[in-house]
């Protein structure tokens, strides 16, 4: 377990990186009441919050974002494993600094997550939603930085900055109307659908009739509920695997542009330079 954490403004930040060769429980608790974000990288590490007699669960973490009020009763519980490595990024703030954030900070944290400011249960969960591309890359660049010392922190405090800034931006452009249950069981099973065939994926209208949807709900929907289009979404999955897999796993450019379904070297080499800002080959060298 690797935990790197730091002062910035009134927020603190924690950048919390866990492998295990077997099932292992990393748990994470707070002295005091928080209210914080937190963004999940690659891993899809499963989470269970416990508080009181109660728990929240999420089986799919990979790239989500999960606002929350939490006090000293509340514990994260990731369970870590071989296949589901840790990757969290979490920005919090003690509730007692609530009035000493900055004027655009704490005029945006009481808009936006009332209902955490003002939380009725020792923990309350504010919008969360999947990470568009942009945001995302934001949060692979520091789980993937080569700085270190007062580089690295600088770095940090610059994306911190960053992720907050697409955090409030994705909330303003949250749809009013919810999703029904049945329909996110459904969408979420698309997902999984498309992360288990990179190399041979559905179309939508196969996809659809798989999941039981139309293709114009499974359109609008999934978008609504992922923050991409479906095939957007697939290739923001496909190219967040392979950086792992030539990262990781030191498999070659081609053999990870072929395992998460790329036949084109240079197709694959344009769209992971368009995603992270650099070539592939800039992680084999």
């Amino acid at each position: 377990m690797i935990r790197d954490v730091f002062d910035y403004q009134d927020f603190t930040v924690l950048v919390e990186t866990s492998e295990a060769s077997s099932d292992t429980l990393d748990v994470c608790g707070f002295e005091e009441p928080v209210l914080g974000v937190a963004f999940y990288g690659a891993g899809n590490v499963d989470l269970t919050v416990r508080y009181g007699d109660k728990a929240r669960s999420f089986s799919r973490t990979q790239g989500m974002a999960l606002s929350f009020y939490a006090d000293e009763n509340v514990d994260f519980e990731h369970l870590v494993s071989a296949s589901k490595p840790l990757e969290c990024i979490l920005i919090a703030t003690k509730m007692t600094n609530l009035t000493e954030l900055p004027k655009l900070e704490g005029e945006l944290f009481g808009e936006m997550l009332g209902q955490l400011v003002n939380p009725n249960d020792h923990y309350v969960e504010g919008p969360n939603f999947f990470m568009p591309p942009e945001m995302q890359a934001c949060v692979d660049q520091l789980f993937n930085t080569n700085y270190q010392g007062k580089a690295k922190v600088l770095f940090f405090k610059n994306q911190v900055t960053t992720l907050l800034a697409h955090f409030f931006g994705q909330l303003s452009q949250i749809p009013d109307q919810s999703i029904p249950s049945d329909e996110r069981q459904k969408l979420n099973l698309a997902k999984d659908i498309l992360n288990q065939n990179f190399e041979n994926p559905p179309s939508l209208t196969e996809l659809a009739q798989e999941i039981g949807l139309n293709t114009f709900k499974l359109k609008t929907n999934f978008k609504a509920m992922f923050g991409l289009p479906v095939f957007k979404y697939l290739q923001n999955e496909r190219l967040t695997k392979a950086h792992d897999l030539i990262q990781k796993e030191s498999l070659t450019i081609q053999e990870a542009a072929w395992q998460v379904g790329y036949d084109s070297l240079s197709s694959f080499s344009n769209a992971f330079h368009q995603k992270f800002g650099y070539r592939p080959s800039r992680l084999s060298q």
